[in-house]
């Protein structure tokens, strides 16, 4: 089938949001685990990358705030972040973080795979391609297949598993305003965070294909819920939330066969998408970029 990834080129990466990686490093099978500290055109990654064996599958997980949370939602280094793990070989991306819930339906505790996102960010690079214009259709930016796999998964799970949500991704780092919150619910979104984008559109660019994995651990403040702070509830609902995140990677990493028989449209992504003409391009540019186009744009 044209675009479909060979069994043996599978690797999932795992954007670890607060409190899953250190979990997920745990449960790799010791002997396949290896370090990578990656160099990249936009820089360093936020923290080494841990490749290894989760289940059947191979898996790359990098944390996206540190190995000490030192980086804020807006100094995350999204683009070294997917260059790198384009770089080790992944095709695929599961990216998870906390968040706050705008709808009554959706409770702290509960998974929920978005596909929908609204992007809110104002400070952040949005792309790869400083220097040509290129063109990502993003009309769909979760993958059809790693959404797919991930509700197969949870199918067997005792979580609360929701596999429809708009996630809206706001600035930060200080959380909203009773009034943006209730914003954010007239604007359609059921969920508030402040990391799936550019994260989301830099990995279509890259045509890795991304889900995103939210655990909510609070009702934001649109909900009066009683005298808890925003920040007592996230301390309180985050390991839970992070608890139901590592089993349902853990199931959905024991069965791989339909990422390794059905492609994703993210992996052709930049097939009709490079606007500007070759020729024009730099060669240095071409270059540099090659791990994120070259499949298309010889170097």
């Amino acid at each position: 089938m044209k675009g479909q990834v060979p069994i043996q080129d599978t690797r999932l990466a795992i954007l670890g949001g607060t409190g899953l990686g250190t979990r997920l490093k745990e449960r790799l099978d010791p002997p396949s685990v290896e370090q990578h500290d990656v160099e990249t055109p936009f820089g360093t990654p936020s923290d080494t990358i841990t490749t290894g064996r989760l289940g059947e599958l191979d898996v790359a997980l990098l944390a996206r705030h540190g190995n000490a949370h030192q980086f804020n939602p807006t100094r995350v280094p999204y683009r070294a972040n997917i260059f790198a793990l384009k770089s080790l070989g992944c095709t695929h991306l599961v990216a998870s973080g906390a968040t706050g819930s705008l709808r009554e339906s959706i409770a702290p505790g509960d998974l929920v795979s978005c596909d929908q996102l609204i992007d809110r960010t104002i400070h952040r690079p949005r792309t790869f391609y400083d220097h040509a214009a290129v063109h990502v259709e993003l009309a769909d930016p979760c993958c059809p297949v790693l959404r797919n796999w991930l509700h197969d998964a949870a199918a067997s799970s005792k979580t609360t598993f929701h596999d429809s949500a708009t996630y809206l991704c706001m600035e930060g780092p200080a959380f909203s305003t009773r009034a943006e919150s209730n914003m954010h619910r007239l604007a359609g979104a059921d969920l508030i965070g402040m990391t799936a984008m550019p994260e989301a559109r830099l990995a279509r660019e890259a045509e890795l294909a991304y889900a995103l994995v939210a655990l909510p651990t609070d009702w934001d403040c649109w909900r009066d819920t009683s005298e808890d702070s925003i920040l007592d509830n996230v301390i309180a609902n985050l390991q839970k939330a992070s608890e139901a995140a590592l089993d349902l990677l853990e199931r959905a990493c024991m069965n791989p066969q339909l990422l390794r028989i059905e492609p994703s449209p993210a992996h052709r992504a930049l097939d009709k998408a490079i606007f500007s003409d070759p020729a024009c391009i730099d060669a240095d540019q071409r270059k540099r970029l090659s791990v994120l186009w070259g499949r298309v744009l010889q170097s």
